[in-house]
């Protein structure tokens, strides 16, 4: 499946974003390695330069951790990965809040809607 890109944002905060979702997800599950940097890029049809500034990104959020001379690996801190699990559904969450703000929609019109979708749905 192609990588697909807004090209009004940074090119490796989505690079970076793709990947954290594939860790949510379980696609790379915790302590997995991630494939190499030359083989994402090329995935990704990208400049190697530019996935690793991704990898890097990861890193520093503590989703990602390198080991010198064996690549580098989903964390294996379940507590790091629910963490940033929490904060990109509320993301999402305000994302959508807002949107149903911009709809004058009030507080207990927005629960309706959740509520009335979430018992639709079998989750």
């Amino acid at each position: 499946m192609p990588w697909v890109f807004d090209p009004h944002r940074p090119l490796y905060l989505q690079l970076a974003e793709k990947i954290e979702a594939f860790i949510l997800a379980g696609t790379y599950p915790a302590g997995a390695k991630i494939p190499s940097v030359r083989d994402l890029a090329k995935e990704a049809a990208v400049n190697p330069n530019t996935m690793q500034r991704a990898l890097a990104k990861l890193e520093e959020d503590g989703l990602v951790i390198t080991q010198r001379t064996s690549g580098r690996f989903v964390t294996e801190d379940k507590k790091e990965i629910a963490k940033a699990r929490n904060r990109l559904a509320q993301e999402e969450a305000m994302q959508f809040i807002m949107k149903m703000q911009k709809l004058e929609l009030k507080k207990e019109e927005i629960q309706a809607i959740i509520n009335k979708m979430l018992g639709e749905m079998k989750v």
